[in-house]
Formats: structure tokens, C-alpha cells, sequence
């Protein structure tokens, strides 16, 4: 499932994102937010800004979300990542998403 990734040289915020999404989020998402056979990419239209505002990761990590474009299941809510840390993950994957022409 995973999906090939372009990775740009990073922004100060997208490193410390990079970081974070490692430790908080790599596990499911995959390295690079390219997805895995636990968790969908990132780095894919679905996400797009226009679709899935940074206000929809927020949500996501607060609150979980329910399976409505994949069937990975239902995701848990991340109450141990800050809305601190979910702002500079958010950095990291639109970074990566516009580097693979996802804006």
C-alpha cells in the first residue's frame, strides 16, 4: 500500500515535524507519511489542503476518526500528541505533499 515519496529539503518546522511523526505517527502512516498496511498515506489527494484542512488533523488527533476513505478502521484519538506538536506535524506532511504535487 505504501506510495513512493519525493522528499524536499526540509523547513526548520517540517524537520521538527518529521521528529514528532516518527515517534507519533510513522507506526500506522508509514515512513514519510507514504502509508503502511496499518494506516493510509498522507501523502495522497485524498489530503489535500482543499479537502482535509489542517483543521481536519487536528480533529483527527484529538478526537479519532471514523473509517470513511480506507479500510484500515476506525483511528484513535493521539492524546498525548499536543496541538503544539500536531502544528508542526502538519508542517512536515504539507511539505511532503506539495514536493509530490499535492497542494
Amino acid at each position: 500500500m505504501p506510495v513512493n515519496i519525493t522528499v524536499p529539503e526540509l523547513s526548520s518546522a517540517a524537520a521538527a515535524g518529521k521528529s514528532l511523526f516518527d515517534e507519533n505517527c510513522a507506526a500506522c502512516h508509514g515512513n514519510n507519511a507514504a502509508g503502511s498496511p496499518d494506516g493510509p498515506p498522507l501523502v495522497h489527494i485524498i489530503y489535500e489542503p482543499g479537502h482535509h484542512s489542517d483543521a481536519s488533523f487536528y480533529l483527527a488527533v484529538s478526537q479519532g476518526v471514523r473509517q470513511h476513505h480506507w479500510t484500515f478502521g476506525n483511528m484513535p484519538a493521539q492524546p498525548h500528541v499536543s496541538e503544539k506538536d500536531v502544528a508542526l506535524i502538519i508542517e512536515y506532511v504539507r511539505e511532503l505533499q506539495a514536493a509530490n504535487g499535492i497542494r
